[in-house]
């Protein structure tokens, strides 16, 4: 069953290199299911016993199940569809010592710099093309080794084993080509999209890691992949869910963009995009506002993160006391200041749940010395308040372009959303 697991999220993952790829598949695999898709441009006439989803942006996505009978509240599964990255700039050409050609990239979210040294890299992401008078996005992955950011030898900067504080405008450019080859990084982008150079209007363009996931370790127990944080808890939540009944609450299936940049976009978990879709619900069940706030008081939310793993070179990192390992189970995130909502209520929840799923948990919190990331369920309570719990699959070298997880933790979030979703 794990080796299954592991090979759907791989193929899951390299189907991903974008959040909008990322959306597409989830999209896709939905209507496989019988989800009818809905625009928020256009009116929406929901039935009960039916499934839908919709998304902004091409990055976010909303899939929920009306059950037959009166719903019992909503039941929420949140992740996200970013990860840290390099975004190509507007004009990305750079000419340098009149014989190479690299991209000028800025960057997204706290990315670990090292990693991103030495090894193939592509573009991932869309352009925007006007079609009559709509503008339309395509999708664009050039699935081939493009690009690649070359370390400085040892020899000429004897001290780079001793530290080295990267800058992004000058270390991270990636080389693409020769002088010779300017102007042609948009008509590569062009070719892949599709499109012709010209049609190009606008673009989100990321860079991403081209190694393919592995499995590895003594009894093979360990899973390695680029974008990890946050495509495993996307596709453990997935999963879980269309195994689910889904019969008795309103099941609601969430993925955010632009969390790895604080969410405070239209499209984030800052936005109103869930609140939107949950009052649109509501008001196609033909309930008022009152009932809308009976039922968020009726609900509970899973926020799913991936979490740190206690590292077996840097254990002073943890917390003496709380040491989530990988293939230790699902984690649970507290903080005292609220970076995650955990508290005693959604905690006790989430553990009785994690028990009838038959399931272990972990626990996770910062050394108090540690300020600590932030994630989606303090940020989605602003706009829909309801009992929440921070969790997430314990991982090593979060941020990296190359990340390390547990082969058996996935597979424990998908017992547990389905039973969730139950």
């Amino acid at each position: 069953m794990e080796s299954k697991t592991t090979e759907g999220l791989l193929n899951f993952i390299e189907k991903s290199p974008s959040c909008f790829h990322a959306v597409k598949t989830i999209g896709d695999r939905l209507k496989e299911e019988g989800f009818l898709p809905l625009s928020e441009k256009q009116r929406w006439d929901l039935k009960r016993g039916n499934s839908y989803y919709v998304t902004r942006n091409d990055s976010s996505l909303i899939a929920f199940t009306i059950p037959a009978k009166a719903p019992e509240g909503f039941r929420i599964f949140a992740s996200h569809s970013d990860s840290p990255s390099f975004k190509i700039k507007e004009e990305p050409e750079i000419t340098a010592e009149k014989h190479y050609l690299k991209l000028n990239v800025e960057g997204y979210g706290g990315m670990l710099c090292a990693p991103w040294f030495d090894r193939p890299l592509s573009v991932a992401g869309r352009v925007v093309v006007k079609e009559g008078e709509e503008y339309v996005s395509k999708l664009v992955n050039i699935d081939r080794d493009l690009l690649m950011i070359p370390s400085l030898a040892i020899h000429m900067n004897r001290e780079a084993n001793k530290g080295y504080a990267y800058n992004l405008q000058k270390d991270m450019l990636p080389l693409y080509g020769e002088a010779s080859d300017s102007g042609s990084f948009f008509e590569e982008v062009a070719r892949w999209a599709g499109v012709l150079r010209e049609e190009i209007l606008g673009h989100d363009l990321f860079l991403y890691n081209r190694m393919k996931g592995t499995v590895w370790g003594a009894r093979q127990e360990f899973v390695s992949s680029g974008r990890l944080d946050d495509l495993q808890c996307a596709y453990a939540g997935l999963e879980g869910y269309l195994m689910a009944e889904r019969e008795k609450t309103t099941a609601v299936y969430c993925v955010f963009d632009n969390e790895e940049v604080g969410s405070a976009t239209k499209q984030g978990a800052e936005s109103t995009f869930l609140q939107d879709v949950l009052m649109r619900i509501v008001k196609g069940l033909q309930w008022d506002y009152e009932e809308y706030l009976i039922q968020l008081a009726r609900s509970f939310m899973i926020s799913a993160d991936n979490a740190h793993a206690v590292h077996p070179n840097y254990g002073d990192c943890a917390d003496p006391v709380h040491r989530p390992c990988l293939n230790g189970g699902i984690v649970i995130k507290f903080n005292a200041n609220q970076k995650y909502c955990t508290d005693g209520v959604s905690a006790a929840m989430f553990k009785d749940l994690c028990k009838k799923a038959g399931v272990a948990c972990q626990l996770f919190v910062n050394r108090s010395d540690v300020a600590g990331g932030s994630t989606l369920g303090n940020i989605a309570n602003t706009k829909v308040a309801m009992n929440t719990v921070d969790i997430g699959l314990p991982q090593l070298a979060m941020h990296s372009p190359y990340e390390t997880a547990g082969v058996k933790d996935t597979e424990a979030l998908i017992l547990a959303a389905k039973e969730f979703f139950d």
